[in-house]
């Protein structure tokens, strides 16, 4: 056994289970690629400052679950816990605003970082599929991305999620509410610390995910009572849009999520199956957010969807996914011309795109054929002496255990149709 195991928190992805992941992450791809949306990638660590002013700093990632470090140089940086903050800078720095085509429609897919305490649906490294449309303010954006999401989950065969919807106001409402939510909560037998982020984003309590908090939450005023009237309607053109397309939704008057930078639409996909870490994604819209970090009014809203919990939904519903198998046909040799022959046979079948394995390490046919079955190849392709001496292999079907003589100056194109 290795001295070393990977860190508390974590986990490794192998096969065959990591074919499973890779399979959710381009489904949830799959729609945005077919909608506008580019591909981004971002560093995997950022400056401190940039997720202290986005995501907030009076949030639990910021205070509690943020891994940040000091650099040899004296930078200091932080492993990104999250995605949108990261896309944005990345978007702004290169420029893509000033393209002249808003909006600027970016996905991504990623490995990120809060330091929490590890259980099931919760790591410290969690991996995330999300998608960001910068610089349009827009119902039928937000509706496109809530239904974009929609669809990746219903194409992977999930149908127990449910959709929570909520507006959480703009510059001229929240205000309002802010203050009438601080003058309740100043009333409540609450810890200091708590108190604390009352004073600087009542909105996080409202986020707290203790019950004794929850108990004292009941009759706070809610954000709903205070929209303005261009909130109002927004929200409920967005309403409009997702009902006219046939997507299903609760509004949840009391979903804030758990960042700064949210404004107007905010939504999140729970799937009751999962217990206490039922959220499986989410994401909403943050007008803001760009001239918190130093950039121009950007109007944007996004998305982020959790790999590994949508994998665990899929466990909790019975779910299997139809993945192909990795090898669609081995090659056995039996003495040293038939691994030269095969092997130059198996090249052959890999530059045409037909998935190739060949039995490494000289076994004979009886282990050969054992690593064949474990490989999941619908075909094998077996040559020994006696065959080459006649210019002939043997392709047998693992399926229904037919074997027929192929020419070997056949055999590929005998493969192709087969697998056709």
């Amino acid at each position: 056994m290795s001295t070393f195991q990977a860190p508390k928190g974590t986990y490794d992805l192998l096969p065959p289970n990591s074919a499973t992941y890779l399979a959710v992450r381009e489904a949830i791809a799959a729609p945005l690629r077919n909608s506008g949306y580019g591909y981004v990638e971002t560093p995997g660590f950022e400056n401190v400052e940039l997720f202290a002013r986005g995501v907030g700093e009076s949030t639990d990632i910021v205070t509690k679950e943020m891994y940040a470090f000091e650099t040899k140089g004296g930078d200091r940086l932080a492993l990104r816990p999250e995605g949108t903050a990261s896309v944005l800078r990345a978007a702004l720095e290169a420029n893509l605003h000033k393209a002249g085509n808003l909006p600027v429609k970016l996905w991504y897919s990623g490995s990120y970082y809060r330091y929490e305490r590890p259980q099931k649906g919760r790591y410290r490294h969690f991996s995330q599929v999300g998608a960001e449309a910068i610089g349009a303010e827009d119902p039928a954006l937000d509706a496109e991305l809530i239904i974009l999401a929609n669809d990746a989950y219903r194409s992977l065969g999930l149908r127990n999620f449910r959709i929570l919807l909520n507006s959480l106001g703009d510059q001229e409402c929240r205000p309002v509410y802010r203050a009438a939510l601080q003058d309740f909560l100043r009333g409540l037998d609450l810890d200091e610390d708590t108190l604390r982020r009352a004073e600087i984003n009542p909105l996080r309590v409202l986020d707290d995910k203790r019950d004794a908090v929850q108990k004292q939450l009941v009759g706070a005023p809610l954000l709903r009572d205070y929209l303005c009237d261009a909130c109002k309607a927004y929200h409920e053109e967005v309403r409009e849009l997702l009902n006219a397309e046939g997507v299903a939704y609760e509004d949840d008057p009391k979903l804030v999520r758990g960042l700064d930078y949210y404004t107007r639409t905010t939504f999140e996909f729970v799937h009751d199956g999962l217990g206490s870490q039922s959220a499986v994604g989410g994401g909403g819209r943050y007008d803001g957010l760009s001239e918190m970090i130093g950039g121009p009014a950007l109007p944007s809203v996004g998305w982020a969807l959790g790999v590994d919990r949508t994998v665990l939904a899929l466990e909790a519903e019975g779910v299997t996914l139809d993945i192909p198998s990795a090898t669609s046909v081995f090659a056995v040799p039996l003495g040293e011309e038939a691994r030269r022959v095969l092997f130059r046979v198996v090249t052959e079948l890999r530059r045409g795109g037909v998935a190739t394995d060949f039995s490494y390490g000289g076994k004979g046919l009886k282990g050969a054929m054992k690593n064949a079955n474990r490989s999941g190849a619908r075909l094998t392709i077996v040559a020994g002496e006696r065959d080459l001496a006649e210019g002939l292999v043997q392709l047998k079907d693992m399926e229904s255990g037919d074997q027929v003589a192929v020419p070997v100056t056949e055999v590929v194109e005998a493969v192709r149709t087969r697998l056709a």
